[in-house]
C-alpha cells in the first residue's frame, strides 16, 4: 500500500479523488492501492528548552546561552493533532512506500519530513511536486515522482531556518526580558525576522517625529492654459554680483525675498517657447504576480492585510483556480508556454479580452518566460479552470480578477506613448532709466518646463479598462455619477485618473512663439517621510529596507530580503498580536512598547534588516547547494554566544 500525505484535508481529498481512493476512513481515504492522509500544517515542532533539561525550565541569566547538543522534535500539544498523527503513524508503519504530497516549498518539505521522522517511517519516500491542484497537474505530478533525496537541500534549509529562529528567539527573548524588563511578568519578545521588521517601522516613525520642515517657494507660470515650473535661472550681470535666486532641488527657491524679486522681474515680460522635445516609447504590461507583489497590490487597491491576501489566494489555489501562491518569482518557465492558450480559453468571463489573443500565436517574451528566473515554482497565474464554476467570496473574486487580468495583459502589445517636454523662458532686460546697477535693475532670465504624456495606443491597458480614441489620442473611458460617459480629458484635476494613467496632453506649441503669461510664487514646506503601510513594509522586507522602484534591481535584492514571501504576513500579524504595532487607517505605527523595545536592543545584528537579509541569503544558498548547513548552524551558535556575552556586560 502506498501512503500519500498532504498538508491539508482539502488537498488530500482532491488527490484521493484523482487517485480513485474513494473509501473514507477516520483520518484517511483509501482505494486503488493508495491511502491518502493529511496533516493540519505543522503537527510537529522543535522541542522547548525544558524538554532538553530541567535546568532550562526556569528563566535564568546564568543558564544562557541555551544550545542543545542535538535538536529534537515533538508533537504539538493538541489533542486533534495527536489523534491525526497516530493515524498517520499507523499507516506509515505498514506502508510499502510513501509519497510526500506536502506544499511544494521549503516549509512544506519541513512539515512532512518531521512527521515521517516522528512516525519512524523506513520505507522508500517519493516527492510529489505540483504547482496547481487541477486533475491534469496532479496526474502529471504522479507520473513524474522524484526520490525524496532530490529535495534534501530544501529540507536542510528549512531545518536551519527553524533552528536559527529557535536559537535566537529563545535565547534573546530570555536574555532581554531578564536584563531589561521594567515590570514583573513582562516579556520582551525578540525574533530573527520580527525584530528587524519592527525596527523598520520604529525608525521610520522616529524619522517622522524628528522631522523639521523647511520652508521653500516654487515659482511657476501659466502660459496658454499650461502650467510651467521653474527649472533654472541665468543672470546677465557680472560674476562679482552675488544676488542670485537661490534654488533647492527641482528649482525650489529657498529665499522668499529673492523669489519675489524674480516674480516681479518677469511679471510684465513675455513667455517664449525655446524648445520642444518629443520622445516616443513603449510601456510593457505589468509583471505577473509573486506573493509579495500580489499582497502589495491588494493592500493598495482593497486595503487587504498581507495575511488576508494570503488566505484568499491560498483558498483560490485549493479551489484549483490559481497556481501555488507562496512564490517569489514573477516569471514563467518555458514549459508553461504551450499550456497558455488552454488556460486563456478557460477564462470564460474574460472571453472578450482573450478572444483576440487566441486568433493568432501567442507572443513569447523573455520578460515573461525565463527559466533562469524560476526555481521551485513559477509566478501566480490562473489554472484555466472556469472561475464561474467556483463558489467564491467577493474578496476572492477581487484577488482572482487581479491574477487573471495580469496574466491576460502580458500577451497584449505594449502600450505606445509619446512624451512631450516644452521648455520656455522669461527674460527681463535692465532698466535703462534707472542708474542703480544692482541685481534688482539688471536683466534676469528664468527657464521653465512643462511635460505631458499622450497614449498613442493603449495596448495592454485595455485589459484594465475601456479606452476610446478622442481628438487624436486615446482616453480611458469612465462613467459619471449619473452613468454618462466621460474621459480623462473631461476632468484634468481628477487625481485618481492621473494616478491611473498619468496622461496630460499639451497644446501644440511652436518654438519661438511668445505671449503673455501669469506667474505665481507659492509657499511650500518640505514633507516628512510617509509612515509604512503594509504594502510599503512588504516591499521594504523584500529588499532588506532598501527602497527601489526598478523591477530588475528589486529582483537582485530579493535574495537578501528579510523573511520569506510565505512568512512575511505572519510576521506582521505577530507584531500586531504582541502589541508592538497598531494600524491607524492604512498606516502602521509603532506602539510605545515597540519603540522602547528597539531602543533597548543595542545589538545591531538583532535589528538590522540588512544583516538579517545576509542571513536569508545563506539559507537560500543552502537550498541551492552553495553553502554548508553545518557551517551555518555553527555560525549561529557563535553569534548567539557573543550576543549573550555582550548583553551581560552591559551596565
Amino acid at each position: 500500500m502506498i501512503v500519500c500525505i498532504a498538508e491539508k484535508p482539502s488537498v488530500a481529498r482532491e488527490i484521493a479523488r484523482v487517485l480513485k481512493a474513494n473509501t473514507s476512513h477516520d483520518g484517511y481515504m483509501e482505494g486503488n492501492g493508495y491511502q491518502v492522509t493529511w496533516t493540519f500544517g505543522h503537527l510537529c515542532t522543535l522541542k522547548e528548552p525544558q524538554d532538553y533539561t530541567d535546568m532550562w525550565k526556569a528563566w535564568s541569566l546564568s543558564r544562557l546561552p541555551m544550545i542543545p547538543q542535538r535538536f529534537g522534535i515533538k508533537l504539538i500539544d493538541n489533542k486533534t493533532y495527536e489523534k491525526q498523527f497516530h493515524v498517520i503513524e499507523g499507516l506509515m508503519q505498514k506502508a510499502d512506500g510513501i509519497v510526500n504530497c506536502g506544499d511544494a516549498g521549503q516549509e512544506g518539505e519541513l512539515i512532512q519530513r518531521w512527521v515521517m521522522q516522528k512516525a519512524q517511517a523506513h520505507c522508500p519516500v517519493q516527492r510529489l511536486w505540483v504547482s496547481s491542484l487541477t486533475e491534469e497537474a496532479i496526474r502529471e505530478g504522479f507520473s513524474n515522482l522524484k526520490p525524496q533525496d532530490d529535495y534534501q537541500s530544501l529540507y536542510e534549509a528549512g531545518l536551519c531556518r527553524a533552528i536559527g529562529d529557535w536559537l535566537l528567539g529563545m535565547n534573546a527573548t530570555r536574555l532581554y526580558t531578564l536584563k531589561y524588563r521594567t515590570e514583573r511578568g513582562q516579556v520582551l519578545s525578540i525574533g530573527r525576522v520580527q525584530t528587524p521588521t519592527l525596527a523598520l517601522i520604529v525608525n521610520r516613525q522616529l524619522e517622522i517625529q524628528n522631522f523639521k520642515p523647511e520652508q521653500y517657494w516654487v515659482l511657476s507660470t501659466i502660459y496658454r492654459d499650461t502650467l510651467f515650473t521653474l527649472q533654472g535661472s541665468d543672470d546677465d550681470g557680472d560674476e562679482a554680483d552675488t544676488d542670485k535666486t537661490k534654488k533647492g532641488p527641482k528649482g525650489r527657491i529657498t529665499n522668499e525675498e529673492e523669489g519675489r524679486q524674480a516674480l516681479e522681474a518677469i511679471r510684465n515680460h513675455d513667455f517664449e517657447v525655446t524648445s520642444i522635445a518629443k520622445k516616443s516609447g513603449n510601456e510593457a504590461a505589468p509583471r505577473l504576480f509573486d506573493l509579495t507583489s500580489l499582497q502589495v497590490e491588494c493592500n493598495k487597491k482593497y486595503s487587504f492585510s498581507a495575511d488576508e491576501t494570503l488566505k484568499y489566494i491560498q483558498s483560490l489555489y485549493e479551489k484549483k483556480l490559481t497556481t501555488y501562491p507562496r512564490v517569489d518569482t514573477t516569471f514563467l518557465s518555458d514549459d508553461i508556454y504551450p499550456k497558455c492558450p488552454t488556460i486563456l480559453k478557460g477564462l470564460v468571463p474574460y472571453a472578450p479580452l482573450t478572444a483576440p489573443l487566441l486568433e493568432k500565436k501567442l507572443p513569447k517574451s523573455k520578460k515573461v518566460f525565463d527559466n533562469s528566473k524560476v526555481t521551485d515554482h513559477h509566478a501566480i497565474i490562473p489554472t484555466g479552470e472556469n472561475p464561474s464554476n467556483g463558489d467564491l467570496t467577493i474578496n476572492e473574486k477581487r484577488v482572482y480578477d487581479l491574477v487573471a487580468r495580469h496574466f491576460i495583459a502580458v500577451f497584449y502589445p505594449d502600450c505606445k506613448v509619446s512624451t512631450t517636454t516644452v521648455t520656455g523662458k522669461v527674460e527681463s532686460t535692465p532698466d535703462a532709466d534707472n542708474a542703480d546697477t544692482t541685481s534688482k535693475s539688471r536683466g534676469t532670465k528664468l527657464t521653465f518646463k512643462a511635460s505631458g504624456r499622450q497614449v498613442l495606443d493603449p495596448g495592454w491597458r485595455v485589459v484594465f479598462g475601456k479606452w476610446i480614441e478622442e481628438n487624436g489620442s486615446w482616453q480611458q473611458e469612465r462613467k459619471t455619477e449619473n452613468g454618462e460617459r466621460r474621459t480623462d480629458s473631461d476632468d484634468a484635476d481628477d487625481k485618481e485618473n492621473k494616478k491611473d494613467d498619468d496622461t496630460k496632453t499639451l497644446p501644440a506649441f511652436v518654438k519661438g512663439e511668445k505671449g503673455p503669461h501669469t506667474p505665481t510664487l507659492s509657499e511650500k514646506w518640505t514633507s516628512p517621510p510617509k509612515p509604512y503601510t503594509e504594502a510599503t513594509l512588504l516591499r521594504a522586507m523584500e529588499t532588506a529596507g532598501r527602497f527601489v522602484d526598478n523591477d530588475e534591481l528589486r529582483d537582485a535584492l530579493k535574495e537578501n530580503g528579510i523573511g520569506r514571501p510565505s512568512t512575511r504576513a505572519a510576521i506582521i500579524e505577530t507584531l500586531f498580536k504582541r502589541g508592538y504595532i497598531r494600524k491607524v487607517r492604512k498606516s502602521l505605527n509603532a506602539t510605545e512598547t515597540g519603540i522602547n523595545l528597539i531602543a533597548t536592543i543595542k545589538e545591531e545584528l538583532l535589528k538590522s534588516a540588512e544583516l538579517t537579509g545576509q542571513w536569508e541569503k545563506k539559507l537560500r544558498d543552502i537550498e541551492a547547494h552553495r553553502y554548508d548547513a553545518r557551517q551555518f548552524i555553527e555560525e549561529l551558535k557563535q553569534m548567539v554566544s557573543q550576543i549573550v556575552a555582550d548583553v551581560m556586560r552591559d551596565k
